[in-house]
């Protein structure tokens, strides 16, 4: 008879040190829920992070941890995997730590497609250290850092892990708990690199930074959840869709603008290969809603399993040899 889990068989004994109200709080409450409902023993499962506020949540959990350095949770998520590919392995970690100065981990680690899932919470901001400005922050943000407004473009994390060959991405709200637990339980059953962007809320320094699309008021109208095999289709009374106007995608009204009707509404497909139109659904923007649930679920060769099944291959054609006689063979010399 198997183990039943609960969310508290993830829960260790630390003190949660977030300040109130901020959106790790949640996205730890969800992380807790998923892993109890996949199931997998917690002497199983390794949570990895680098450095900032969400890299202290593998204290909080009743499982093996690494609080690594920063931006490097990446490559020591790698090694865990590729050294013990029977563990669950989860990198924590945000917008700082992973696309800054941890960006090169990051894209190669989701470039490699190592089974891991990356939870990435994007506050726009550094919290940890006060409030400087990050690679998602907006152009022209006011910080700490950037006084007069930053004169850069930021990194949209969804552009970025489909640029690098992503096979899974996925963006919830820090307050959806149901479609986060959903999300992330997809994203444990995902073989290969899955990331799942959290819009989190940092009440102290960039308080309100995704409430034009995050605030219940309104986020029926500013978000669309996407469901593989269900037409895209959102709005207060769920009356709006998407649908192809030439290359580019339009939000329209039901039986309203130039004739549109239900069925002109587009179906979502998160396993095609072709990631033209996940791309297109990822960037919205403008009039566009921003499209959250899992964007892209494909299948494909996971980096540590192919290691391991390269050297058991390796290991069938070679007799295995001695120190010695490995050192010996090749072009040896002997010196007189």
């Amino acid at each position: 008879m198997s183990t039943i889990y609960e969310p508290k068989n993830y829960k260790s004994d630390q003190s949660v040190r977030w300040c109130p109200g901020c959106g790790d709080h949640a996205t730890l409450n969800c992380l807790h829920k998923a892993m109890a409902e996949i199931g997998i023993p917690p002497h199983r499962i390794a949570v990895i992070s680098g450095i900032g506020c969400s890299s202290r949540l593998p204290y909080y959990m009743d499982t093996y941890g690494f609080h690594t350095i920063h931006g490097r949770g990446a490559a020591i998520a790698t090694g865990v995997k590729t050294a013990r590919p029977d563990l669950s392995v989860w990198l924590v970690t945000g917008d700082g730590d992973c696309l800054a100065i941890g960006g090169n981990h990051f894209i190669h680690a989701v470039r490699r497609n190592v089974d891991m899932n990356i939870v990435l919470m994007n506050n726009k901001i550094y919290g940890l250290t006060k409030g400087q400005y990050s690679p998602t922050s907006d152009r022209g943000f006011v910080s700490k850092s950037s006084p007069y407004g930053t004169v850069e473009d930021p990194f949209v994390p969804a552009e970025l892990t489909l640029g690098a060959r992503g096979a899974f991405f996925a963006r919830a709200i820090d307050t959806d708990l149901k479609n986060l637990t959903d999300i992330f339980v997809a994203s444990a059953k995902h073989e290969g690199a899955s990331v799942v962007e959290v819009l989190v809320n940092c009440v102290i320094f960039n308080s309100g930074t995704h409430a034009s699309v995050t605030d219940r008021e309104f986020r029926d109208e500013k978000t669309v959840f996407l469901h593989h095999g269900e037409k895209m289709i959102f709005g207060k009374n769920k009356e709006k869709g998407l649908v192809l106007d030439g290359l580019k995608l339009k939000a329209v009204t039901i039986g309203q603008e130039d004739g549109y009707v239900a069925d002109d509404v587009l179906v979502h497909d998160a396993h095609e290969k072709d990631n033209t139109l996940h791309n297109m659904l990822a960037m919205m923007h403008g009039d566009l809603p921003v499209a959250m649930g899992i964007i892209r679920d494909v299948e494909a060769p996971a980096y540590d399993r192919s290691v391991h099944r390269q050297i058991e291959e390796v290991k069938a054609e070679k007799p295995e040899r001695t120190l010695h006689e490995m050192l010996m063979s090749g072009e040896t010399w002997e010196i007189k």
